[in-house]
Parts: C-alpha cells; structure tokens; sequence
C-alpha cells in the first residue's frame, strides 16, 4: 500500500498543503514544534480515524478556524482510492472512501493500515497497564473485526455494570445480562490477546537483538487470569465486594502485557537505551505482524525516533528501516539533517526513491536531495 498525496486545510497548525510522496522514504526534517509530527498525525488520523495524542477532535482544527478538512489518495491492491475527512466543532467527524461516506468509522480501521513509533511509546513500558492493553487492541483490531466488534460490546457491558455498582443496583437479572455479555465477549478478546502476544514475541526477539547488538534475551509476555468457573459465575460471586469498590475488578479489562531483559523488568531496571530499543523492536514486530496478517504493507511512521539511542543503535535502525523487503513507504521526521542524510545515502537520489521537505511553523519547503 502507497499514499500518493495527502492535502490539509486548517489541521492543527498546518493552514494548508498539498504533499506529493516518494513511494519509498519520506524525511521532513525542523526544529521541534513547527509541525511535523502534526503530518504524522494527520497520517494517523486518515487511517485510524483519531489523533495519535489523544486529543479530542475539535482540538485538532487549527485555532480560530471552524472547519478542518484532510484528503489522501492510496494505492491499495493496484487501485487508487481517495478518501476524505473532515471536521467541525459540534459536529460527528465525517469520513468518505471513493466518495461513499462510512456508516460506522469502524468499517474504516485497518483499510489502511498504519503503525507509529513516537517519543510517546514510553508509555508502554512506563504507563499504565491501559497502555499496554491499547497496544494490543490496536494491533488486533486492524486485522480481526469480530475483535474490534468484540472489544466494543465489552466496554459498554463493563460501563453499564459499573454504572450499576455505583447506584448500588439490587436487579441480579440486569447483572446476570451483563455479566453473561462479559463472559462472552471477554473470552474471545483474551483468547486473540494470548494468540497475537506469542506470534508478536515471536518477530520481537529478533528485533531487539538486532538492534541492541548483544547477547540481550528480551521477552514480552500476557499476564491474564484464569476463571475455572467462567468469568459470568466469578463476576456473579464478586458483586459484593465490586459494589464496595464502584468498578469491575476482573476481567480481560485488568489484563497487562509484561516486558522484560534478562528477566528483568523493563519498568524498572531498563535504561534509556534499552527501553526505547524494547519500544522500537515492539513496533517492528507489529508492522510484521499486521503486514502479513492483511497482505498489505502499511505506512509506517517514524516520528524522532533516533533520540535517547547511542550511535550504534541509531546505525542498526537506520540498516533495519532501510531494508525493502520488510517495510514499504515510510514517514520520518527529525531535528538532525545528518541522520535523514545517512538512511538515504545509498539510495540513488530521485524522488521515486525518496523526498525530503524542511517545516517551519506548518509550512513545508522541499528540499534539493
């Protein structure tokens, strides 16, 4: 899969462009803040149908517009197709493909597939379990829709009965409704979380040797529990104390994925350098993962990923990502020239090959190879 083009108005900080990419590398190169990880975003947002901040849709309209808008021509399966999106403040986000608006943005993930690595993947092995648990779903989801299916009917049983909890609810036939949604849909999530933590473990390992460049063992396990009885009668037999608490304190929801080198927790013990080497092998391995899972190479978006990493890791990355056989088209941005210049040195300079633009406060300037 290839994006030909993307055009933004009003996105972010970005007023307006119109990119044109290099089917195989493209660098955008700035000092921090004048925009480029806002094109990542916006790369993210075509295909995820979210900011890969968080942030909430009308925050990402540029201040003082009222409307923002985004269009991307794909090449996907030997076919162009162009899909659009906009947003305004009040409104539900709109998202077409080949000019057919979605009934339900769900449809949307994983048409387009992406996987992002960011100074924000820290969070996944210093956040929350939530974090880890997101990972996973994201990973799922873009290859599986009874998951994704799965996950959402989950989360509302578990929002609902929580609900109950906090009223202090006595109704055991509307727990027992819920409860038996919970069991139901939990035991596939857990089931595809445990099959997709092996298979990823499997493609990491690698990963992080390579790029460590020791003897490092780097291992990445699910850490779930197990309910003899089914989670309907655990849940059923949990009530009491689940009132006390307002919440549901079991399920695949309190789920975690443990990381670790040398059989040492990552959380605790991992440097800098080990731990954004650990992130980096985990998003190798998800793009492997999901290329071959859906047959489609995604985009993949590399967004500062050289900082906190010593010159060795930086050069085995830069052997890694410039590899074609793995990865496809891929977005880089960063603050030095010199490490753009070295992931294209021993590309023949054209813009098939690669483009390189410099951003400053939004607006993007090519840049002569």
């Amino acid at each position: 899969m290839i994006l030909r083009s993307l055009a933004l108005a009003n996105f972010k900080n970005i007023a307006e462009v119109n990119l044109e990419f290099s089917p195989k590398i493209n660098c955008f190169l700035g000092d921090n803040g004048m925009g480029k990880s806002n094109l990542l975003d916006a790369l993210y947002f075509m295909s995820l149908c979210k900011s890969f901040t968080g942030a909430a849709d009308p925050l990402l309209i540029k201040r003082g517009e009222q409307f923002a808008t985004l269009r991307a021509v794909y090449l996907r399966r030997g076919v162009d197709e162009e899909v659009n999106a906009g947003l305004q403040p009040g409104r539900r986000k709109s998202f077409k493909r080949s000019g057919k608006p979605y009934q339900r943005l769900a449809d949307h993930v994983g048409v387009f597939p992406v996987v992002l690595l960011s100074p924000a993947d820290i969070e996944l092995t210093a956040g929350e379990p939530s974090e880890r648990r997101r990972f996973l779903d994201q990973i799922i989801a873009q290859s599986d829709r009874r998951y994704f299916d799965s996950l959402v009917r989950y989360n509302t049983a578990l929002e609902q009965r929580n609900r109950l909890l906090r009223d202090e609810c006595a109704d055991t036939g509307l727990y027992d409704a819920l409860e038996m949604q919970l069991e139901m849909n939990g035991a596939y999530i857990s089931a595809r979380r445990a099959e997709t933590v092996e298979a990823l473990g499997k493609i990491f390992a690698p990963y992080y040797a390579a790029i460590a460049g020791c003897d490092e063992v780097a291992e990445i396990s699910y850490a779930t529990s197990d309910y003899p009885e089914g989670l309907a009668a655990h849940l059923a037999a949990s009530r009491r104390r689940d009132m006390a608490l307002h919440y549901t304190a079991s399920g695949p929801h309190r789920d975690d994925l443990l990381f670790a080198v040398d059989g040492l927790p990552v959380r605790r013990t991992a440097s800098q350098g080990q731990t954004k080497t650990f992130t980096t092998a985990l998003r190798f391995a998800q793009y492997e993962l999901l290329r071959t899972s859906l047959g489609l190479k995604p985009l993949l978006l590399l967004d500062d990923i050289f900082d906190k990493l010593d010159a060795g890791r930086v050069q085995r990355i830069m052997a890694i990502v410039g590899s074609a056989e793995t990865f496809g088209q891929i977005f880089i941005t960063d603050t030095n020239r010199r490490h753009l210049d070295e992931i294209v040195a021993d590309i023949p300079a054209s813009a098939e090959n690669y483009r390189l633009w410099h951003v400053e406060r939004g607006v993007f300037t090519p840049i002569e190879s």
